[in-house]
């Protein structure tokens, strides 16, 4: 009787176990998801006034905008101003330690934006601040 020999390399080729590696990628993806803080867009463009003294705010968690025509957008959607101070609460909820920043329209009724300012107030932001841009 013959005896047969299996090798173990002429049938099966060696491989890398790529397991780890896709585990510790989607722990840091799931890492950088969590610690990443997202910035709410207004939902309009305005046309800032200019201001010497503007200076650049590194980080800003809730966006209120103000057109030339009287609206108030947070968020993506148009909203009124007895909702502004709901809103903002709303969204102070995620972020407690939140600022606000109103991007008013140079052509906006100041004292829309005044109304605006005050709701923000209200609804418990200490730190409100009024958006321009920097130079003439």
């Amino acid at each position: 009787m013959r005896m047969r020999r299996h090798h173990a390399g002429s049938d099966e080729e060696a491989g890398i176990d790529l397991t780890p590696m896709l585990d510790i990628v989607f722990i840091m993806l799931i890492f950088f998801i969590v610690t990443s803080s997202f910035v709410r867009e207004a939902g309009i463009d305005v046309l800032r006034p200019s201001a010497d003294s503007a200076v650049s705010k590194p980080r800003a968690s809730i966006l209120i905008a103000v057109s030339a025509d009287g609206e108030i957008w947070m968020d993506g959607k148009a909203i009124d101003i007895r909702a502004v101070r709901a809103a903002v609460e709303r969204m102070r909820v995620d972020q407690p330690d939140s600022t606000v920043v109103v991007q008013a329209d140079r052509d906006a009724r100041t004292g829309l934006v005044v109304r605006v300012m005050d709701q923000a107030k209200l609804a418990g932001i200490e730190d409100v601040a009024l958006a321009a841009t920097a130079g003439p």
